[in-house]
């Protein structure tokens, strides 16, 4: 992942990025629908650095059917999430609720609330690994579809090829997710450019981690 660090800059390269990032992001505005088409329009931006061109696709709505394959995995994913902290917060809920009054048993209490840690540390640790596996998951969604996004072997296996490169890739997406939330502080108008811009970004973290892995296998290969 030697030029990585390009995923900040890659996006200017194309003439009309403005007009670009500008229409992805308006229609990014529009509730559900728009986030499914930015993410189909990450998903083509992979495929232009794939093809070796540095430009950002056309704008426009025609990214539905692809980004909805992706937003299908990742809902599984964070549904499955949920769930798993839910085992551990619905007995937390009934046993506080329960106990809400001066006469509460203390063990109980104190059980109600390891139980509600529990549930938030299994929310939050579960997202940063889901976090993680993004560029994984992305790539493994546009080479197989649904299917292929929810291919968790498959997805592991490509993550222990290169951990460090997971680890980079996963805290650069951090990152751009940061700068895609910047345009909340600008009354939410500044979303229409940062959370497109953010889109880029994470488009190139993601080809540059698929292409420390092809120069991995590569490498073993020619061990061999």
């Amino acid at each position: 992942m030697d030029r990585v660090g390009d995923a900040f800059v890659w996006p200017f390269r194309d003439p009309q990025w403005l007009e670009k990032v500008a229409i992805i992001g308006l229609i990014g505005l529009i509730p559900i629908i728009g986030g499914i088409n930015a993410a189909g329009w990450m998903m083509a931006s992979i495929d232009r650095l794939r093809a070796g061109e540095e430009r950002l696709p056309p704008a426009s709505f025609g990214y539905l059917g692809r980004g909805f394959q992706l937003f299908v995995v990742f809902l599984v994913y964070y549904l499955g999430l949920l769930v798993a902290a839910a085992v551990f917060f619905a007995p937390a809920l009934l046993l506080l609720s329960s106990q809400g009054n001066a006469r509460g048993n203390g063990f109980l209490v104190l059980l109600g609330l390891a139980l509600l840690l529990m549930a938030f540390a299994i929310t939050l640790i579960g997202s940063l690994v889901v976090f993680f596996l993004r560029p994984a998951i992305v790539l493994a969604t546009m080479d197989g579809g649904i299917g292929g996004g929810l291919a968790i072997g498959v997805i592991l296996r490509r993550i222990r090829q290169s951990p460090i490169n997971a680890l980079l890739a996963g805290l650069m997406l951090i990152a751009a997710g940061f700068i895609g939330g910047l345009g909340i502080y600008a009354f939410y108008v500044g979303l229409i450019f940062t959370f497109p811009y953010s889109l880029a970004m994470e488009a190139w973290i993601i080809r540059s981690y698929e292409e420390a892995l092809n120069v991995g296998r590569s490498s073993a290969a020619a061990e061999r």
